[in-house]
């Protein structure tokens, strides 16, 4: 239960900070208001609630099948390779650049969008730089076994 709590906590962090605080200045910066709600916004909605969901999917993953969080400093205990990381290793990521695609769409924000980028880029980095070695250091080759399967960013075609 306490993994569930520090989980929640770390998350709500990251999330306020990265998906919430961040984009919303960016939004009042540029003088942007909230849109009359029509297709787009529903549409922009829609790709937020998925990506939010995708995102909290493997949050609760790294709880109840990894034993830890999504923090760096509080990572899981086992290597997670169920729920969305069975198709690719970094869904957490690629839900929340869903996320803030959804926002970017929702508002009609280039700029926004721009941050989602730059957020995927951001997280790249920080995956190939500090991530995968960390992991390779602690799973060693039951984690070579999974990026051999499993792709970063993209899912695999599975061949027989």
């Amino acid at each position: 239960m306490f993994v569930l709590v520090r989980a929640v906590t770390w998350s709500a962090l990251f999330i306020g900070l990265l998906l919430i605080y961040l984009p919303g200045a960016l939004l009042s910066r540029s003088g942007m208001s909230r849109p009359e709600i029509g297709a787009l916004q529903i549409a922009g909605m829609v790709v937020a609630a998925c990506g939010a969901a995708l995102a909290a999917w493997c949050i609760l993953t790294f709880v109840f099948v990894g034993k830890g969080t999504p923090a760096p400093f509080d990572p899981p205990r086992r290597l997670v390779v169920k729920g969305p990381y069975r198709f690719v290793r970094n869904p957490m990521y690629l839900g929340a650049a869903l996320a803030l695609s959804g926002a970017a769409l929702f508002y009609r924000s280039t700029a926004l969008l721009m941050y989602a980028g730059l957020f995927l880029v951001a997280t790249h980095l920080f995956v190939i730089g500090y991530e995968e070695p960390a992991l390779r250091r602690t799973f060693s080759e039951e984690y070579e076994s999974y990026c051999r399967t499993v792709g970063r960013w993209w899912i695999r075609r599975r061949t027989r």
